[in-house]
């Protein structure tokens, strides 16, 4: 019997995950490989900050899933993961709808030899008061162009009703990591730009953008010989930065943070913290974290399961030699996946045990199998 891989989540991992599998195994007839998701295209998520700015047209970005599924040799199937049953060796997806509410795919289920998750990771706004209704997130493409379309409708306003407006817009964007800090500086970019297209009754300088970090600096999972400049570089765009100011409270048109500080803002990012999807938390008994991540093994299989894998964001994967995780960097889902391609023949068809320490390609230092020593670094 063939053996089925199925991967749930298109994101970066997933599909290249996906792609590399269907060119190798698939093509050869080794093994099945079916891709689950929520969506029919894909946009690689870390640009969803230049959609926001509106910098970039996420259609002409995208890929399809169908099709990449046709040319690389694999299966695509639309639903969101609802359920897994681990003895059965199933996986059930929710009903998907079309725009009018009408049953486009049914609930269904599909069933697995080896299950990767690679489902990703939401925004985390740790329960701030207020948060989830006032901010905007950029977790979707959707989320994205609802900010890019707010953004176009203040200026829109301005232009239209000069006299009935302030002549600024407040834009506050929680979290000065890599998301925070990129769509501060897309948006100084597209003021000068919607200011030399015609939309020039806001200033550039008037669209005042604050960046607020509970942390002591800008970047603070980066080298602070790289986050330094970086805040140089926001100060000289203008780009107000607040550090150790962390946000305790969110309302229509401002935010608190715990020391009482008010910062007006029509206009609310929220780009600080991740968590893995809620549906992850202890599903069919799999250990998870208290962000709902699945703590996995240095070979990226579940704790209690062996023929469960997860990587990227919503895993919790150890990285040797320290006492944290793999940081959820593209990156790292990226080296993750590459190791999964390269050891499928061994872990999943032959099926023998793998080696101690696949999680990335930075572990391979530490093994000592012979069978690793060629990507040792």
């Amino acid at each position: 019997m063939t053996h089925r891989i199925v991967i749930v989540g298109g994101g970066a991992g997933g599909l290249e995950l996906a792609t590399r599998l269907g060119k190798s195994v698939g093509k050869q007839g080794k093994a099945k490989v079916t891709l689950v998701d929520a969506n029919l295209t894909h946009i690689w998520k870390p640009l969803l900050h230049e959609v926001a700015a509106g910098s970039l047209n996420s259609y002409a970005d995208e890929l399809n899933y169908v099709a990449q599924a046709k040319w690389n040799h694999f299966e695509f199937q639309l639903g969101r993961m609802r359920a897994l049953d681990r003895d059965a060796r199933t996986i059930t997806l929710e009903q998907a709808l079309d725009e009018q509410g009408a049953e486009l795919v049914p609930e269904r289920s599909i069933a697995y030899d080896t299950l990767v998750i690679a489902v990703g990771s939401t925004t985390n706004d740790f329960g701030t008061q207020g948060a989830a209704e006032h901010c905007l997130f950029l977790d979707t493409r959707k989320q994205a162009e609802r900010f890019h379309q707010q953004l176009l409708n203040a200026y829109l306003r301005a232009h239209a009703e000069p006299e009935a407006h302030e002549g600024e817009i407040n834009v506050a964007i929680v979290g000065a990591g890599a998301t925070g800090v990129e769509l501060a500086a897309e948006l100084h970019n597209a003021a000068h730009e919607l200011a030399a297209y015609g939309l020039g009754r806001i200033k550039p300088e008037n669209l005042r953008i604050t960046v607020i970090e509970a942390g002591p600096r800008v970047l603070p999972a980066l080298p602070e010989r790289i986050g330094t400049p970086v805040h140089r570089t926001l100060e000289k765009l203008g780009v107000t930065v607040m550090l150790g100011a962390a946000v305790s409270e969110v309302t229509a048109d401002h935010l608190k943070t715990q020391d009482g500080t008010v910062i007006p803002a029509v206009m609310k990012v929220w780009a600080a913290g991740i968590r893995a999807p809620g549906f992850l938390q202890d599903i069919a008994g799999l250990e998870t974290n208290r962000i709902n991540q699945l703590v996995v093994r240095p070979t990226l299989q579940t704790t209690l399961d062996d023929n469960i894998f997860a990587f990227g964001d919503c895993a919790a994967c150890p990285q040797p030699g320290t006492d944290r995780n793999v940081p959820p960097r593209a990156q790292a889902a990226h080296q993750q996946a590459s190791l999964l391609v390269k050891h499928s023949r061994r872990a999943w068809l032959a099926a023998p045990r793998l080696c101690r320490n696949i999680a990335t390609r930075t572990t391979a230092r530490w093994c000592r199998c012979r069978a690793f020593r060629r990507w040792a670094i």
